[in-house]
C-alpha cells in the first residue's frame, strides 16, 4: 500500500502537498532499531570502559532500564497521537505552543547534530587505520577535519539529503536493508571475539571490577552509553508517514529498544573480555592503546580474524551513515512540526511531490555542514547531544501523564502499565541522565534553549496571520523553573567541568529526584483544560483521519 493525496483535501496544508502515509511495521521498527545502532556500538564501548572499567556494564544496564521506561511513554504516546515530529506535538497538545517549541527545539538540536557526528565517527574510525594515515588525511592531529576530510563528510550529507528528498518510502526500504547489515555485524563480532579471545579475568583487573567506584559507573553515562541507546522515539518522529500508526508505532519501538539494548550490553562484555590482560595491569585508561579509536578492529587483528576485522572496517562506514542518514530526515520533521504549529518559518512545511518536506531537509544540510567546521571529534559532541536528548525525552512522562488526566476518553493501542508510577520515575530518570551528563553541558544546553526562545519571540511579533491563541503562558511557566533548578544542581553537584561538588554521594542523586518530583506534578496540575487539549488534538485527527480515507493501492 502507498498513500496518494488529494491535495484539496488536507487541513493545515499551505502547499498542497502533505506528508504520505508509506511506512510499516518493520520500516518504523528499522527505523529506531537503525537509530540506536549507530556509531556509538562501534566507539561506545571503549569510552564507557575508560570511565567505569569492567562495572561499565552496570552503566548500560542501568541505561536500559531508565531508557526502556522512557520507550514505553512513548509508546503509548505515538500510539495514542501518530503525527509528524511526536516529540514536539505532544508537549503541544498538553502545554500549548510555548511548550512544544521548546521541546521541539531541545529535539531538533540533538537530532540534527547526530547527522555529522555519525559522519565524522565514521571518518574518525576509518582514520587510525594504517591505510588511511598513509594514503588518506582526514583529520588534523587535534582530531578536527582536513579540507578532504571535509570534503568525504560534505559528501556523505549529500548523499543523506537526496535520500531522504526521495520520499519517505525509499528512506525506510534503504534503511531496511541496511539495518539487517548493522544489527549483522556487531552480533558477529561479538560471537567471533568471544569465541576466540575471551579472559574472564579482565572483569577484576586494573583494579577491580568497580575501579573508580560508582562515580565511574554513573560518568560513563554520558561518555556514549545513553547516546548509543537512544533513537528509539525516531519511529514516533515518522508517524505522519505511518500507514497503521495506532497499531504500530509501540510494536516498534518496544521491540527496537529491547533488540539495542540487548546488543550493546553483549558487546560490552564481548569487548572487556576480548582486551588483552598485559594491557590492564595500569588500569582502564587505554586499554587497547592511547590514540586508537578503532577497539573492535585492533580486538579483531589481535585475535587473528583479519577477515573480520575488514568487515568492521566496512561497517565503520555503514552503521553511522546509516543512522545519519535518519536523523537527517527525522530532524526534518522535527521542523516541519515546528513549521505547522508557526513557531518556525512556512516554508519548513512545504512538501515535494514525493510528501517529504523539502526545505526542511534542505536546512538540516546547511546546519550539518556548519557542524563540522568547529567541532573536534565524536566524543566532543556526544554528552551536548544526550542532555539535549535527555531534555526532549522529559516532556514525555509529564505530557502523558497531564494528556491521560485531561484527555482519558482518547482511544490509546497501548497503554503504560502502572502510568502513576512509571510516568514520574521516567521523569526523574531524564532529570538524572542531564545531571550526569555534567555542568558544563548543562549550561551550554540553558544557552541554547534561551536562543530557540528569542527566535521564538521574533517569530511571534513578525508574524501578519498568526493562529496560535494556544499559547498557554501559565501552562508552560513551569519549564524554566525546571530548567534552571536542574542546572544550578549541577552547579553545586558532582559532575562535569565547574561542578563545585557539594552534594555528597548519593545526597546529590535524592536532590535530583526531590526536585524532579515537584516539578513533575507542579507541571501536571498547570496543564491546558480538557477543553483546549480536545480541541488541539481534534485538528490533528481530522486531518489523520482525511489522510486515511485517501489511501489508494500503488
Amino acid at each position: 500500500m502507498s498513500t496518494t493525496l488529494n491535495s484539496a483535501a488536507a487541513p493545515h496544508d499551505r502547499t498542497g502537498r502533505e506528508l504520505h502515509r508509506s511506512v510499516g511495521l518493520f520500516g518504523l521498527m528499522f527505523i529506531a532499531l537503525g537509530s540506536i545502532i549507530g556509531s556509538g556500538w562501534l566507539l561506545g564501548a571503549l569510552g564507557a570502559a575508560q570511565s567505569a572499567g569492567p562495572a561499565s556494564l552496570l552503566s548500560w544496564i542501568l541505561a536500559a532500564m531508565l531508557l526502556i521506561v522512557l520507550a514505553l511513554i512513548h509508546a503509548e504516546l505515538g500510539a495514542a497521537y501518530p503525527v509528524a515530529g511526536g516529540t514536539a506535538r505532544f508537549p503541544y497538545f498538553a502545554f500549548g505552543t510555548l511548550a512544544g517549541f521548546t521541546a521541539g527545539w531541545a529535539a531538533y538540536l540533538q537530532a540534527v547534530t547526530i547527522a555529522p557526528i555519525e559522519v565524522e565517527a565514521s571518518i574518525s574510525y576509518l582514520a587510525s587505520t594504517g591505510w588511511a594515515k598513509k594514503h588518506l588525511h582526514l583529520l588534523h592531529g587535534n582530531g578536527t577535519l582536513t579540507a578532504v576530510g571535509v570534503l568525504v563528510a560534505s559528501a556523505a550529507m549529500l548523499l543523506f539529503t537526496i535520500v531522504n528528498l526521495m520520499g519517505a518510502k525509499l528512506l525506510a526500504a534503504s534503511n531496511n536493508v541496511l539495518v539487517i547489515w548493522k544489527l549483522a555485524v556487531p552480533i558477529l563480532a561479538i560471537v567471533v571475539i568471544m569465541s576466540l579471545s575471551f579472559h574472564a579475568s579482565n572483569f577484576h583487573a586494573g583494579g577491580g571490577f568497580m575501579p573508580y567506584g560508582v562515580h565511574g559507573v554513573f560518568a560513563a553515562l554520558p561518555a556514549g552509553v545513553v547516546f548509543s541507546l537512544q533513537g528509539f522515539e525516531q519511529a514516533v518522529q515518522m508517524a505522519g508517514e505511518a500507514r497503521n500508526p495506532r497499531r504500530d508505532i509501540s510494536r516498534a519501538i518496544i521491540s527496537a529498544m529491547f533488540i539495542g539494548a540487548a546488543v550493546y550490553i553483549l558487546l560490552e562484555v564481548a569487548f572487556i573480555g576480548g582486551l588483552a590482560p598485559k594491557n590492564l595491569v595500569h588500569g582502564w585508561a587505554n586499554p587497547i592503546g592511547a590514540g586508537d579509536f578503532g577497539p573492535y578492529y585492533t580486538l579483531a587483528l589481535a585475535a587473528g580474524a583479519g577477515w573480520l576485522a575488514t568487515i568492521l572496517l566496512i561497517d565503520a562506514v555503514i552503521s553511522p551513515c546509516d543512522t545519519g542518514l535518519i536523523y537527517l530526515g527525522t530532524s526534518a520533521r522535527l521542523s516541519y512540526a515546528l513549521g505547522e504549529e508557526e513557531v518556525l518559518s512556512d516554508k519548513l512545511t512545504q512538501t515535494n511531490r514525493r510528501g517529504v518536506p523539502t526545505y526542511s531537509i534542505l536546512l538540516a544540510f546547511v546546519i550539518g555542514e556548519i557542524t563540522f567546521l568547529p567541532f573536534p571529534s565524536w566524543s566532543s559532541l556526544v554528552g551536548l547531544v544526550t542532555g539535549a536528548t535527555a531534555i526532549m525525552y522529559a516532556f514525555a512522562p509529564v505530557s502523558l501523564a497531564a494528556l491521560q488526566a485531561r484527555d482519558p476518553d482518547r482511544p490509546r493501542p497501548y497503554r503504560l502499565p502502572m502510568p502513576k508510577v512509571l510516568n514520574p520515575v521516567g521523569f526523574v530518570a531524564a532529570n538524572l541522565i542531564i545531571y550526569w551528563g555534567g555542568f558544563e553541558a548543562t549550561w551550554k544546553l540553558l544557552t541554547a534553549i534561551f536562543v530557540g526562545r528569542v527566535l521564538f519571540e521574533i517569530t511571534l511579533r513578525r508574524a501578519k496571520d498568526v493562529r496560535r491563541a494556544d499559547i498557554d503562558w501559565r501552562a508552560a511557566s513551569w519549564i524554566w523553573p525546571w530548567l534552571i533548578g536542574i542546572t544550578i544542581i549541577g552547579l553545586i553537584g558532582r559532575y562535569g567541568k565547574g561542578a563545585h561538588h557539594a552534594l555528597p554521594n548519593w545526597i546529590d542523586l535524592l536532590v535530583v529526584a526531590a526536585f524532579s518530583l515537584v516539578i513533575f506534578y507542579y507541571a501536571v496540575s498547570l496543564a491546558m483544560g480538557s477543553e483546549q487539549i480536545k480541541a488541539a488534538v481534534d485538528s490533528e485527527e481530522r486531518q489523520m483521519a482525511e489522510l486515511a480515507d485517501l489511501n489508494l493501492p500503488a
